[in-house]
């Protein structure tokens, strides 16, 4: 008799095929001409549930469908919320593709495509899984629910709402996301952090149009001179924050996570070569990793102002603008520092300017116990689909939905990822390693197996 991870192997080919189908379709959620393609693969990954005899919701919203999909024949088993988006990020700059973002190519062993491992690919090897479960063994080892949204690159609001709308409906004992990386080639990992995230747009108002720079340069105020100024006082030289009261609910790390991660072999030269990067820079008194998974950080994302053609043009713009985030640890609280942060710069916006701060979207940090049994079942479990126990780290990005579980759902999330830290996320030639793609397969088919070895749901 054919075990799932038999079958998983037997159909690697045909699962390749149809994640290329998936990842031909454009599913750009930030931009209208695409929002026929977003529901296009909507549809797609619904049928996929259906073609496994799941029970499938396309649950409209004034956005983007989300897609429900569940399987409940175990009575009395735990019960997994897999969560995946079907979004994408838009592909420009298109001339930097080695080959179309929406044409997958098979290559050195990859797959590049727009959403290959950000996030269609991830979240297809639990699509997968399941499926080899149930054409083995007409069942699975616990219940499955499956939340797969559109709306994940613009924000996720209309999915955020319909959670807290839903607890009950969306009652389970753990969350599973595919959406972050390996440690390294060869080091699978899991991710027991994440930072959370504010992000804003600055725009600042001069003149009422552009000016003679020698006319009225000295004399009325310039908005892209004020924007460099306003963004500058955000940090200091030392790679501290300056909004007041920005690091009151920061804890320092412990000594021995410390020690932790810095036991991680982490190629600090390869990781700098890795970008084009001859060194970095960051806050004092910390290292590459602690900068980037345990500190909060401030990004300029991107500036705008003033005349931009070929050659030189002597003008005062009467516009300038930016976008620009802080990276959060656990504890803090995007509220408060979006207040903190909107008096510091009306503070100190000089006469002449007028000041708007747009507050897009924000996200706490999230930490999950090392010592939960859900943790100590997924290692067992990568350890049977990757042939290596996994590494624990902490991740730098933000995936908001992992707060909202916690908030609104009480869940602990499992953050499983099968990417690398090269897979281009948000950037040309994104790719996903086709070994890892199946061994995430594997992983995933193992994974419902360990849980259930929990016990049964409370």
């Amino acid at each position: 008799m054919t075990t799932p991870f038999e079958y998983a192997e037997q159909h690697a080919s045909r699962f390749e095929e149809e994640l290329c189908d998936w990842l031909r379709i454009p599913s750009v959620s930030a931009d209208d001409a695409h929002r026929d393609d977003v529901r296009r693969a909507a549809v797609w990954v619904a049928q996929q549930f259906e073609q496994l005899g799941l029970q499938v919701e396309q649950i409209e919203t004034p956005g983007h469908p989300i897609v429900l999909a569940e399987w409940l024949g175990a009575p009395g088993a735990p019960t997994a919320l897999v969560y995946g988006h079907y979004d994408v990020q838009p592909p420009d700059p298109l001339d930097l593709w080695q080959t179309p973002p929406f044409e997958p190519t098979r290559r050195d062993g990859n797959i590049y495509a727009r959403g290959a491992t950000d996030d269609k690919g991830q979240a297809f090897t639990h699509i997968k899984s399941v499926e080899a479960w149930l054409r083995t063994e007409n069942r699975l080892p616990i219940n499955v629910r499956f939340l797969i949204e559109g709306e994940e690159e613009i924000g996720s609001e209309h999915l955020f709402a319909y959670i807290a709308d839903h607890r009950d409906r969306l009652r389970s004992d753990v969350a599973v996301i595919s959406d972050t990386s390996q440690f390294a080639p060869g080091v699978p990992a899991i991710t027991y952090g994440l930072r959370g995230i504010c992000y804003y747009e600055l725009r600042l108002q001069g003149p009422s149009q552009d000016l003679h720079s020698g006319s009225f340069g000295g004399a009325i105020t310039n908005p892209a001179n004020v924007l460099a100024t306003m963004l500058a006082a955000l940090v200091d030289d030392h790679g501290r924050i300056q909004v007041p009261g920005f690091y009151d609910d920061v804890e320092p790390p412990t000594d021995e996570e410390r020690r932790q991660l810095a036991a991680l072999p982490f190629d600090q030269s390869a990781f700098f070569s890795e970008v084009g990067v001859d060194g970095g820079t960051g806050e004092e008194g910390y290292t590459t990793l602690e900068r980037r998974w345990i500190r909060p950080s401030y990004d300029v994302n991107g500036l705008w102002g003033g005349y931009q053609g070929q050659g030189a043009k002597t003008v005062l713009p009467s516009k300038a603008g930016a976008k620009f985030s802080f990276r959060l640890v656990p504890r803090q609280n995007p509220a408060k520092i979006t207040a903190a942060l909107r008096k510091m710069l009306e503070s100190i916006c000089p006469p002449g300017i007028r000041m708007q701060l747009i507050d897009f979207h924000g996200a706490p940090g999230v930490v999950v116990p090392l010592d939960s049994p859900f943790i100590s079942a997924a290692a067992t479990a990568i350890e049977k689909g990757f042939g290596r126990r996994p590494v624990f780290i902490r991740e730098g990005g933000s995936i908001p939905v992992v707060s909202v579980f916690h908030e609104e759902l009480g869940l602990d999330t499992l953050l499983l990822g099968w990417g690398q830290s090269d897979d281009n996320m948000h950037a040309p030639n994104e790719k996903f390693s086709l070994a890892d793609f199946h061994r995430g397969i594997l992983a995933s088919a193992h994974l419902w197996e360990e849980l259930r070895r929990l016990g049964t749901s409370g």
